[in-house]
């Protein structure tokens, strides 16, 4: 009998902000820890392996500019794979989290951003369909019709449905012009939510971290709910034992300066400065927190 391998992975930090009717994406930094494999032919499992390898090598890398340069070669990698195995729910929940760190945190031309992001969201939505038929059509359903078929998806479907959320954000931070793209954040809510009933595991603290900033994009006045989502983001540091420092920035990010509270905002990014980076699978996001701490922490005095 062969083990099936999981996805999983974290992405950090997607903030919306509303300004005179104007909305402002910032999307600063993701990952995505694949690992591909299942039963088949022994290239199928050396692919699993070395997947798993690499993808320990990323999480554990504290220099973001080598992971930089590296991910392309792997991106297409993942291609070629999914061309031979293309209803593989796993390769294609790697590849739409993948594409989506790479177009989403590392590229910085509009154009390069809207197509990377575009594919990242094209294999999101085929790992779902992969992982359960009934989702193959979603994009083009009405909201209640949409709601019905995610809460009607089970456990086995986890890993898909994560990796279609954050793909699915990738891709709204690469069109944040198009109200139509942004009318897709109330969607992606739902699918998080519903994560967060199946017993995501692993997953659950950055899929409330996620759930943190969708509530907060907005003040309570105009529709907001900071408060859902400072429980949000203090369920994630508490899953995640306080070692996502990611949290913590978007937690001082989204809901301390939305709600003008400086104690917290800074209490909170001073512990992310003073905190170790290197902790297993989470030192890159940890090294990429600590330069936002920083730079938001030299900006609070002018903020507040």
């Amino acid at each position: 009998m062969c083990n099936e391998r999981r996805i999983y992975s974290v992405m950090s930090a997607f903030r919306l902000n509303c300004t005179a009717g104007m909305v402002f994406a910032r999307f600063w930094w993701l990952l995505a820890v694949p690992l591909v494999g299942g039963c088949g032919a022994v290239v199928a499992n050396v692919s699993a392996n070395m997947a798993g390898n690499l993808s320990a090598a990323i999480l554990n890398q504290g220099d973001p500019e080598l992971v930089r340069e590296a991910l392309p070669s792997y991106l297409l990698l993942l291609d070629s794979l999914i061309e031979s195995d293309p209803d593989s729910v796993a390769t294609l929940a790697a590849a739409a989290q993948l594409y989506a760190l790479y177009g989403g945190a590392l590229v910085a031309d509009q154009s390069r951003v809207a197509a990377l992001t575009y594919q990242a969201r094209n294999y999101g939505q085929r790992a779902l369909c992969a992982a359960d038929e009934r989702a193959c059509e979603l994009g083009g359903l009405g909201f209640d019709h949409y709601v019905a078929i995610i809460e009607g998806l089970d456990s086995g479907t986890i890993d898909a449905l994560y990796s279609y959320s954050l793909s699915t954000l990738a891709w709204i931070r690469g069109n944040s012009g198009s109200y139509g793209a942004l009318a897709e954040l109330p969607k992606v809510q739902v699918a998080l939510e519903h994560i967060m009933t199946l017993g995501p595991g692993d997953l659950a603290a950055s899929t409330c971290m996620y759930l943190g900033i969708l509530n907060t994009l907005r003040p309570a006045m105009l529709g907001g709910h900071p408060e859902v989502g400072r429980e949000w983001f203090e369920r994630g540091i508490d899953l995640s034992a306080g070692l996502d420092l990611g949290i913590k920035v978007e937690f001082a990010r989204s809901y301390a300066r939305l709600v003008y509270d400086r104690e917290l905002h800074d209490r909170l990014l001073n512990e992310v400065m003073a905190a170790t980076v290197e902790q297993p699978e989470l030192t890159l996001f940890n090294r990429l927190a600590q330069a936002q701490a920083a730079e938001l922490l030299a900006s609070s005095e002018h903020y507040f």
